[in-house]
């Protein structure tokens, strides 16, 4: 049976700290967890990667770069950016961004290089 539509409001959704900066995620425990949405604030973003989840980046506001498997790409309003399993990722600057993610977010799907 399909999931039930849901709504949000990004901006009613408390913020918490993640590998990126601060987060806004929506749709996180939806059955049967297909995909999330987050808005996300860059600070001090940590290179990371997913072995589940494919991300989209888009990005709302400000000027900087996203990191993809060591490369740098210039990030602006409207850039955005698939990031799939296995890819090494971060942004950097002061970026707010859209981020889906598919399946939803879950936080034992990420990890680090160290």
């Amino acid at each position: 049976m399909p999931a039930a539509p849901a709504t949000a409001r990004l901006d009613a959704i408390e913020p918490r700290a993640c590998s990126c900066g601060s987060t806004r995620r929506a749709f996180v425990d939806v059955e049967p967890g297909t995909a999330s949405v987050h808005l996300l604030d860059v600070d001090a973003a940590v290179t990371h990667y997913h072995r589940k989840a494919t991300e989209i980046y888009v990005v709302l506001e400000g000027e900087g770069r996203v990191e993809l498997d060591g490369r740098s790409h210039l990030a602006g309003p409207l850039s955005a950016f698939l990031i799939p399993p296995g890819c090494r990722h971060r942004a950097v600057g002061e970026l707010r961004a859209l981020v889906i993610a598919i399946p939803a977010a879950d936080d034992t799907d990420e990890y680090f290089d160290v």
